[in-house]
C-alpha cells in the first residue's frame, strides 16, 4: 500500500451554525462568518478550516476505469469495489475477488519486458482498455446485501453480480446476472429518472437515448428497457449524458450533449420525449442540472469535450417563455480562462456534491489518466489531477468556481465518486484508473483567518 498526502489541497472556509439554538443566523460570504442575530445584539462569528485529502493507493494494477464505496459485508465499515474486486474497509488492505481476475498483459517498462495481473496502463508503456468501466452498488434483490452493478467496455453488457453473503462467496465468483446486453455512451449514470424511488441505468443502446429499469418482480431478469429518443444512430463511444429537472415541473430530463430531452406526463407506452436543442459541447462526461447561482433555475454542468478541454456551467435564463443557457466557462485549455489559472485535459468523470457542508453543491473531477494511451490527447503524461471546484455564490448574483487541488499523482478514470465513506460528515473521494485506484481520505482542521487566507487558492492578477 501506498500512501502520501495533499498538503495544500482543498481549503475553504466552514461555516458552522451548530451551538446557536434559538438563534436567527445567516451566511455572509463577504464577513467570511455566520451573522448570529440574539434578542439584543448581532455578532460575526467567523470559523476557519483548512481541509486536505490524504491519498491511498489500493493498488498500482490495472482493472478498471471506475470504482465505488459499498458496506459489501455489512460490518458497518464502507469498502472500495474496483474492477473484479472488492477491497475491505476501512484499511482496504484486503482484496477479495467476485468475478473472476485472470487477465494478464505483457508490455515494455524502460526497455524491458515486463509480466503483470491486469491490462496494459502505466505499469508498462502500452495502451489498453478494461472490461470494467464503471461500478455500482445497490440491494437488487432486496435481501439486505448490497449488490454489485459493473458497466463494461462501451457497446457491450453491463451485469450485476449477487452478494452471496454471510461467508460473501470468498474464492469463488458471486453469481453473474444480465443487466442489459448493450450499453453504450461513455458517461452513463444509475440514477433515478423516472420517480419511482430505484435507481435507473441512465444510457444509449443501439442506437436511442433511454433507461433501463430493474424488473424489481423478477430482478433476476435484464432490466426493462425504456427508449426515450427515436433511432439517432448513437454511437457506442458517444460522449456525455445525465439527467435533472430543467424545466421546474419536477420531473427528471435527460440531458445530452446537443440538448435535453424533456420527460412527457406520462410514461405509459414509452412515448418519445421532446427533445430541446442545445449546444452543451462535443461530448464530455457525466451532465447535472443544478441551480448554480441561485435564482431558482437549474442551469446545466458538463465537461466540453471528454479528450480535449474545457469545463462550463450553461446558465437557463428564459425568453419569451422559452428556456435558453448562457455558457460560463469555468477553465479550458489556457490557465488565463481560469481565474485562478488552474487548466487540464481529459475531463472525462464529473461527480457533483456538496464537498464542504455549505448546502451547495461542487464539482468533483479530474484529468483521465491515458485515456488514449501515452501519445493520445492533448497532453497524455501531464499532471495527473484531481481537483473538487467549490461553489461560491456572491450578493450580486454572480459565482466562482474556486479550485482545490485534492491529489496531482493519480487522475480519474471514466468514474468519479465523491462519498463519506467513513462516517466524518466530510465527502472522500475514489478512482479507478490506469494508474490503479486511490482512495483520498477528507479531513478538516480549525485554522486561524491569517492560516486560512494564506491556503486560499490565489487569482490571477
Amino acid at each position: 500500500m501506498l500512501k502520501s498526502r495533499s498538503t495544500v489541497a482543498s481549503v475553504f472556509l466552514a461555516v458552522a451554525a451548530a451551538g446557536f439554538s434559538g438563534c436567527e443566523y445567516n451566511y455572509h460570504p463577504e464577513n467570511l462568518g455566520i451573522l448570529v442575530r440574539t434578542h439584543s445584539s448581532a455578532v460575526f462569528t467567523p470559523k476557519y478550516s483548512i481541509h486536505s485529502f490524504t491519498r491511498q493507493q489500493l493498488t498500482d494494477q490495472f482493472w478498471s476505469e471506475g470504482a465505488c464505496f459499498a458496506d459489501v459485508n455489512k460490518d458497518g465499515n464502507m469498502d472500495v469495489v474496483a474492477g473484479p474486486f472488492w477491497y475491505e474497509g476501512p484499511a482496504f488492505t484486503a482484496r477479495h475477488e467476485f468475478m473472476p481476475a485472470t487477465h494478464v498483459s505483457k508490455s515494455k517498462k524502460n526497455g524491458q519486458d515486463v509480466t503483470f495481473p491486469g491490462y496494459k496502463g502505466f505499469l508498462g508503456s502500452e495502451n489498453e482498455y478494461s472490461a470494467n468501466f464503471f461500478a455500482f452498488s445497490y440491494d437488487f434483490n432486496q435481501d439486505g446485501w448490497p449488490d454489485i452493478l459493473i458497466i463494461g467496455f462501451p457497446g457491450e453488457s453491463t451485469s450485476w453480480f449477487e452478494n452471496p453473503g454471510k461467508d460473501l462467496g470468498l474464492g469463488q465468483p458471486w453469481k453473474r446476472h444480465l443487466a442489459l446486453d448493450v450499453t453504450d455512451d461513455e458517461s452513463p449514470q444509475f440514477v433515478d429518472i423516472n420517480g419511482d424511488g430505484k435507481p435507473d441505468l441512465i444510457c444509449a443502446s443501439k442506437g436511442s437515448f433511454g433507461y433501463a429499469e430493474i424488473d424489481t418482480a423478477n430482478p433476476a431478469n435484464p432490466f426493462r428497457w425504456h427508449a426515450i429518443s427515436p433511432d439517432l444512430h448513437l454511437h457506442k463511444f458517444t460522449h456525455g449524458i445525465g439527467i435533472g429537472d430543467v424545466n421546474g415541473d419536477g420531473k427528471m430530463d435527460l440531458l445530452e450533449k446537443d440538448g435535453w430531452w424533456e420527460q412527457p406526463a406520462a410514461l405509459t407506452g414509452d412515448p418519445v420525449w421532446q427533445q430541446h436543442k442545445w449546444n452543451f459541447g462535443t461530448g464530455g462526461a457525466q451532465m447535472f442540472a443544478y441551480d448554480v447561482n441561485g435564482d431558482g433555475l437549474n442551469d446545466v454542468i458538463t465537461s466540453l469535450a471528454a479528450h480535449q478541454y474545457g469545463l462550463a456551467w450553461f446558465e437557463q435564463y428564459r425568453e419569451g417563455g422559452e428556456i435558453k443557457f448562457k455558457q460560463h466557462l469555468i477553465m479550458n485549455k489556457e490557465a488565463s480562462e481560469n481565474r485562478y489559472g488552474v487548466h487540464f485535459s481529459q475531463i472525462h468523470a464529473i461527480d457533483l456534491v456538496d464537498m464542504d457542508g455549505d448546502g451547495l453543491k461542487d464539482i468533483v473531477t479530474g484529468k483521465r489518466a491515458w485515456a488514449h494511451g501515452p501519445e493520445g490527447d492533448p497532453e497524455p503524461n501531464g499532471t495527473p489531477y484531481v481537483y473538487w471546484f467549490q461553489l461560491q455564490r456572491a450578493s450580486d448574483g454572480t459565482v466562482d468556481f474556486v479550485p482545490h487541488l485534492i491529489d496531482d499523482a493519480s487522475g480519474v478514470g471514466t468514474q468519479v465518486m465523491a462519498q463519506d465513506y467513513n462516517g466524518d460528515g466530510l465527502p472522500d473521494v475514489v478512482v479507478g484508473n490506469k494508474r490503479g485506484v486511490f482512495v483520498f481520505t477528507h479531513q478538516a482542521k480549525s485554522a486561524s483567518r491569517e492560516e486560512w487566507e494564506a491556503a486560499q487558492p490565489k487569482p490571477l492578477q
